[in-house]
C-alpha cells in the first residue's frame, strides 16, 4: 500500500465528532467522506442518537468494526433539558449527544458518517447500505435506530409550543411542574391511562377532548377523579410564561394551564423497514418494529432499538439500553 494511502487511513482513524446542533439541516461538519470503497464492516448502525451510539459503544469496545450514519435530527432536540438519564438529569439532550461521541471517539473501530440511507440490500452476512451521497457500504449486521417524528396536528401555536408548553412524557417533565395546574389533550380511549397516571404529580388537571366522542361512562370516571372535561375541538395554543398555555376552542371557549400534556400521532423518520419488509407492531400513537428478546427484527441481522422499535413508554433511557442490547447481541450473533 501506498504511503499517502496509509497516512490517509490514519487520519481517518482519529476524526473525533464534534457536537450534536439542535438544528434544521445535518451538521456538515459530522461528514467523513471516503473516495475509495469501503471494506466489509461488522456492523452498520443508522442513526445516530442515544440508541445508535449506545450500540456503537459496545461494538466498539467488543473491538467490532462499526460505522454509524447520521443527520443530527434527534427527536428530543425541540426540548431544553432532558430528566430521568442517570447520571445526565437536567442536562441538554445536545450536550448529552455531544459528549457520547466524544468519547466513542477513542475507539478506533468506530466511524461516525453524517449521511443518509437510502436503501438497504442483501442478507445477513452481507448487507449493503446505499447513501444519499451515492457510497455503498457493507456490513455483516446492521442496527436500524432511525427513531421517529411526530405528526403536528393542524392547530395553530401547536408545533410552535412542542417540547415547552406543550409536552408529551411526565417521567420526563412532570417534576419540574409538580402541583401545578395540568392539561391533557385527549387522543383516544389510552388517555384514560395518562389521567391515571398524572395524579402522581398533580391533583388538578383538565382534560380538552378535542372533538373526540367520550363515552358516558368516561366521562363519569373523569368526574370521580375530579378532572374536569372541556368539550370542543382546539383551535389554537398561546404560550404564557415559561410553560403556560392559552387553549383557545371552536366553541368560543378557552381555557389556560400551566402545561399541556399531548400524544400526537408518530411516523419512523425513514421507510427502509418498509422496503425491507419487516414486520411492525400497531401503538396507540403509530407503529413500532417487531424485534425479538435479542432486538432482532423480523429478518436475520437486521436489529432495531430506540423509538423506531418501542411500543411501550419511550424516553432516553430506555433507547439506550435497548441500543446496548442490540450492539451486545449483533456482536454475539457473529461469534464462532
Amino acid at each position: 500500500m501506498r504511503r499517502r494511502t496509509l497516512l490517509k487511513l490514519a487520519a481517518l482513524s482519529t476524526i473525533g465528532v464534534p457536537s450534536t446542533q439542535a438544528a434544521a439541516t445535518p451538521n456538515s461538519s459530522l461528514s467523513i467522506r471516503n473516495s475509495e470503497s469501503i471494506t466489509m464492516n461488522d456492523v452498520i448502525i443508522i442513526g445516530g442518537s442515544f440508541a445508535g451510539l449506545a450500540a456503537a459503544l459496545q461494538l466498539g469496545r467488543a473491538r467490532r468494526k462499526v460505522i454509524v450514519f447520521d443527520t443530527g435530527l434527534q427527536r428530543n432536540r425541540f426540548a431544553g433539558r432532558s430528566h430521568g438519564v442517570l447520571g445526565h438529569d437536567d442536562k441538554p439532550p445536545s450536550d448529552i449527544l455531544a459528549e457520547a461521541r466524544q468519547q466513542l471517539a477513542r475507539y478506533p473501530a468506530i466511524k461516525m458518517v453524517n449521511a443518509r440511507a437510502d436503501s438497504i440490500s442483501g442478507t445477513i452476512d452481507n448487507f449493503s447500505v446505499l447513501t444519499g451521497d451515492g457510497e455503498t457500504v457493507s456490513a455483516r449486521r446492521v442496527v436500524l435506530s432511525y427513531g421517529v417524528v411526530d405528526q403536528m396536528p393542524d392547530v395553530r401555536g401547536f408545533a410552535e409550543n412542542w417540547g415547552t408548553s406543550v409536552i408529551p412524557c411526565p417521567y420526563c417533565d412532570g417534576f419540574e411542574v409538580a402541583d401545578q395546574h395540568w392539561g391533557l389533550v385527549w387522543s383516544g380511549p389510552q388517555s384514560i391511562n395518562q389521567v391515571r397516571l398524572f395524579h402522581d404529580w398533580t391533583d388538578r388537571l383538565t382534560v380538552f377532548g378535542n372533538g373526540h366522542d367520550i363515552a358516558a361512562d368516561t366521562r363519569a370516571d373523569l368526574a370521580a377523579r375530579h378532572a374536569p372535561l372541556v368539550d370542543g375541538r382546539i383551535t389554537e395554543i398561546v404560550r404564557h410564561g415559561s410553560h403556560g398555555a392559552t387553549i383557545k376552542l371552536d366553541t368560543g371557549a378557552e381555557g389556560a394551564v400551566d402545561i399541556l400534556f399531548a400524544h400526537p400521532r408518530n411516523k419512523p423518520s425513514a421507510s427502509l423497514h418498509d422496503a425491507l419488509g419487516l414486520a411492525t407492531v400497531n401503538t396507540p400513537t403509530g407503529i413500532a418494529l417487531k424485534t425479538d428478546e435479542r432486538r432482532e427484527t423480523s429478518m436475520p441481522g437486521i436489529y432495531a432499538a430506540g423509538d423506531l422499535a418501542n411500543p411501550g413508554i419511550p424516553s432516553v433511557t430506555t433507547a439506550i439500553w435497548q441500543g446496548a442490547s442490540a450492539g451486545i447481541f449483533a456482536q454475539q450473533s457473529m461469534l464462532t
